[in-house]
Formats: structure tokens, sequence, C-alpha cells
């Protein structure tokens, strides 16, 4: 009796965004035919759409190319992040020596750091993950530190009152307090990789076979093809959007309505 009540929870969830989704396409599509819009200006999503199947296979290809370096940049920034977060609690002084140096990361302009990261690194595909990666992991050590410090002070009383190792300590209460901290900055750092991904990719402006969709957006720009570069825009955001749905439905198959903050 459970399963029509979750369908229909979901259902009203996806529908006010797919109502307003619709509504502004219709208004783009009526106000550029209505206004006599040329499509070199401002392409109406029916021109768009168009484009996208007409040049389909290479804007495919391009974006096989951006996602793969933005999922290696997302397992690095995890799994990186993660580690520099357990390293961090076991040691207020090494938090207070290094965090400045994760925030200065995350402060610094990717465009900035990005043409020397591509002159010092002679693999192109090997620059465009650090750059991507450097702008992924922050939210990753910053989460998951807070999460692994978020613990119950009565739980953590008791670890010390049965004189737990700081290993048991680190397994049964704090990683467990940890779980909906570290889904949120995995819903988190999946965008800013792929955000990463497609700056490193404008700055290099690599072409060829490996070419990512920041490369077809400046060709198109520089043939004037504004359908093709709105055609690849919208494939960035629908990679961005189903990223985001894939963090948030691993964190609800992870942990349901429990230990998630954004439920509390």
């Amino acid at each position: 009796m459970k399963r029509p009540l979750i369908r229909d929870s979901r259902v009203q969830a996806a529908l006010p965004p797919l109502v307003v989704g619709v509504a502004v396409l219709s208004l783009w599509e009526g106000a550029c035919r209505g206004f006599a819009i040329p499509e070199y200006l401002f392409p109406a999503p029916s021109v768009i759409a168009a484009s996208l199947v007409q040049n389909g296979p290479d804007l495919l290809r391009a974006l096989w190319s951006t996602m793969r370096v933005t999922l290696i940049a997302f397992a690095l920034s995890t799994v990186l992040g993660t580690l520099v977060a357990f390293l961090f609690v076991q040691s207020r002084f090494i938090e207070r020596g290094f965090f400045p140096y994760a925030v200065m990361l995350q402060v610094t302009p990717v465009v900035a750091v990005a043409p020397l990261i591509i002159i010092l690194v002679r693999d192109t595909q090997v620059a465009l993950v650090i750059c991507a990666t450097i702008i992924a992991i922050f939210p990753m050590i910053s989460n998951t530190t807070v999460g692994l410090r978020s613990v119950d002070p009565g739980l953590a009383n008791l670890m010390r009152v049965y004189r737990a190792s700081r290993m048991q300590t680190l397994l049964r209460l704090r990683i467990p307090s940890a779980l909906g901290y570290f889904f949120a900055g995995l819903r988190i750092s999946s965008g800013l990789a792929l955000i990463g991904a497609v700056v490193a990719e404008f700055v290099a402006g690599t072409g060829g076979r490996s070419a990512g969709l920041a490369y077809e957006i400046l060709q198109a720009g520089f043939q004037l093809d504004i359908p093709r570069m709105f055609a690849a825009l919208s494939l960035i955001t629908a990679a961005g959007i189903l990223l985001f749905l894939a963090m948030s439905g691993l964190s609800r198959l992870a942990l349901g309505s429990w230990g998630d903050p954004e439920r509390v």
C-alpha cells in the first residue's frame, strides 16, 4: 500500500519544475516567433532542437569527452577530499595548518590557474582533470570534515567511557554521523567537477576528436552558428542535472530519510 503513495509523492515533486519548464519554453518559442527574432541572435527552442539533431554525433562525442574529464575529476575529488577530511579530524593542529590552503584552492579562480597547469602538464587531458579536481575537492573536504565532527557529545563521551580507540570511534560513531554531510558534498562536488571541466576546456581550447563541449561552443561562436552553441549549452545543462539527480538518488538509496541534513 505504500508504493502508490511513494509514486504519488515523486510525481508531485516532479510536476512543478516540469510545468515551469514547459511554460518557459513555450514563452521562449512564442516570443521568438512573434517578434521574428533572427536565429543568429537568439534561436527558438525548436531551432536549437533541430541543431541538436543535425549535429548530434559531433556533440555527443564532445559530451563524452567532457564527461570523462568530469567523472575522473569527481572521483579524485571524492577520494582525496574524504582522506583529507579524515586527516583533519585526527588532529586540530593539522586542520588549522592546512585548511586555509584548502580554502585557497576554492577561492582562486580556475581561469587564472588553468593556463599555468596546462603549460606545466604536457598531457592536456591530465591538465583538464587537475583543473576540474581543484574546483570540486573543497566541498568534499569541508562537508566531510563538518560531518565527522558533528557527533552527539553524549555518544562521544560514551565511547571514551568504554575506552574506544580512535579507529573504533571513527568507524562506529564519526563515519555514520557524517554520511549525510558526505552525500551533500557529493551533490555539490559533482556539479563543480562539470563546471571545472568546461572552464578548463575553454582555457585549453583543444580541438580534434578529444575536444569537449567547450570547444564546440567556441567553434560555434566563431562560425556564428548560434543554434549549435545553444545545443551544446543544453547538453551541459542536462549533464549537470543528471549528475545532481544521480547523487540525490544515491543519497536516498544509502540513507533513506535518516542522516540527510537536507531532510532535518
